[in-house]
């Protein structure tokens, strides 16, 4: 999967026009506040997703000079399932509308399936800095993306949760709801169970290549361990489901009084390690974004072996507090994916052995001329725009 030309009109701060990426290594550079993060957040769109900046739809669209635009327009064509293919996203009024091959759809979520992307942020660092809720939403994340129907058994915990976290707060009220609890925890047990099964089985996938990942990122110098073990190492379904159901049972007076439910798969945690060390505790700044693109890099290997596609692999402001053995990595040793990569320092182009840098100064985004890049065609800049 790669993409051969991303168009933008009026979508954040970006001058009207349309890159080239390369097949291999993108690095868009520039000072900060010019546009780069926004290129990488047009592309991941096309996922289907939500902005992974937090932003609401309707903040998208943006004029020249700054104001809400009516409608921002992002197209892309896409070399995918062994063809070219056109694809088309218009963010109007808060809303999504798609066009795919020339067809029409009434929302933007008709594109998740047809792109695929992992995506790195700085506020992804989160992900080792804080707690259990971010790793789960990372585990999540992933098996929601290579294991469509996982959406749904989530979605199904979730609203059995939130029904049972509803009646325990009425209970202090009406004590004999009590027994009403056994209806929800039976749905809880029925989806939990599955949900700690997926993610276990995502997990054993994970950990080796993640360690794998990471021994090159850190050229041999450590090792990293990542373990998912709810309600004792339970592995069977039938284990999982009679401890959860135990885990349930001994709690449910504690719940009734907090009015909460306080086990579940809403309450695990991955473990992460350094060299037997935690690494929210004692990672150093760059082991901690080391350890956070490992697990994306092996997600995108995990997307790779379930979809038979590479996924896009998309990381802004990946290079600060990484030293140059840890840069070279990901400059140099990515072999066989297409990566978008935003910095400020131009220095980093020219630590490419191959790829394509783009330069971004206040919207306005230009291939740079390199001898590794080829030569700069004029159908291949974005215009300058005018009111800046």
């Amino acid at each position: 999967m790669n993409v051969l030309r991303l168009g933008f009109e009026n979508f954040r701060n970006l001058c009207p026009g349309e890159i080239f990426p390369g097949e291999t290594i993108n690095v868009i550079h520039g000072s900060n506040a010019q546009g780069k993060t926004n290129l990488l957040e047009a592309i991941w769109l096309f996922t289907g997703g939500h902005s992974f900046r937090g932003t609401k739809d309707s903040e998208l669209p943006v004029l020249k000079d700054g104001k809400n635009a009516p409608a921002a327009s992002l197209s892309m064509t896409l070399f995918t399932e062994g063809r070219e293919q056109e694809l088309r996203l218009e963010l109007r009024d808060g809303r999504r509308s798609s066009v795919i091959n020339g067809v029409e759809k009434k929302t933007g979520s008709a594109l998740v399936g047809k792109f695929c992307a992992v995506i790195f942020s700085p506020e992804h660092l989160l992900l080792v800095k804080e707690g259990p809720s971010r790793r789960r939403a990372f585990l999540d994340g992933a098996l929601c993306q290579s294991r469509p129907a996982f959406t749904r058994v989530l979605a199904h915990y979730n609203k059995a949760l939130m029904q049972r976290n509803a009646l325990l707060k009425d209970i202090p009220r009406h004590p004999e709801l009590i027994d009403t609890l056994d209806v929800w925890d039976e749905r809880l047990i029925l989806f939990g169970t599955e949900v700690v099964q997926e993610r276990a089985a995502f997990c054993k996938d994970l950990e080796p290549r993640a360690a794998e990942i990471y021994r090159g990122i850190a050229k041999n110098r450590e090792e990293i361990t990542l373990s998912y073990a709810p309600f004792g190492g339970a592995e069977t379904k039938t284990e999982i489901a009679e401890r959860f159901s135990e885990a349930l049972k001994n709690a449910r007076n504690a719940d009734a009084r907090a009015g909460f439910t306080s086990v579940g798969p809403h309450r695990d945690d991955l473990t992460l390690t350094i060299d037997g060390l935690s690494a929210r505790t004692f990672g150093s700044q760059g082991q901690q974004r080391s350890i956070v693109l490992a697990l994306k890099l092996a997600e995108a290997d995990i997307l790779y072996r379930k979809t038979g596609e590479r996924p896009v692999i998309l990381l802004d402001d990946v290079m600060s507090e990484l030293d140059m053995s840890r840069r070279d990595y990901l400059l140099n040793h990515l072999d066989g994916r297409q990566v978008f990569i935003t910095c400020c320092d131009p220095e980093t182009v020219r630590l490419m052995e191959t790829g394509r840098g783009f330069y971004v100064e206040k919207g306005t985004v230009r291939q740079d001329t390199d001898e590794k890049a080829g030569e700069v065609h004029a159908e291949n800049e974005t215009p300058t725009c005018e009111s800046e």
